[in-house]
């Protein structure tokens, strides 16, 4: 390891203290594979195999928000026999 990657390192390890008290604050991430709009006459007659057609194609890439804030769009993937997503694309703060 040579003396730049070290320096390197600690950079990183002051970053990491320096954010420790955000660390505990909860925020609400969600996934969002897509949309739709239904009556609710509709929604009251959904049951267990029911099909929901949303706004989206399969391999399309879906939205992650932040505290309701859109910051990235991934896809799904498996990781051991359960759902997750993977960051393709970070969106950036167009508000200025």
């Amino acid at each position: 390891m040579g003396v730049g990657a070290a320096q390197d390192d600690g950079a990183r390890e002051k970053i990491a203290s320096d954010l420790q008290p955000v660390f505990d604050i909860p925020v609400l991430v969600q996934a969002v594979l897509g949309r739709t709009q239904m009556e609710v006459s509709n929604l009251l007659q959904l049951g267990p195999g029911s099909v929901i057609q949303l706004d989206r194609r399969v391999g399309e890439a879906i939205d992650i928000y932040v505290n309701s804030r859109l910051v990235a769009r991934g896809e799904v993937v498996i990781v051991d026999d359960r759902l997750g997503v993977t960051m393709t694309e970070i969106i950036k703060n167009t508000d200025g």
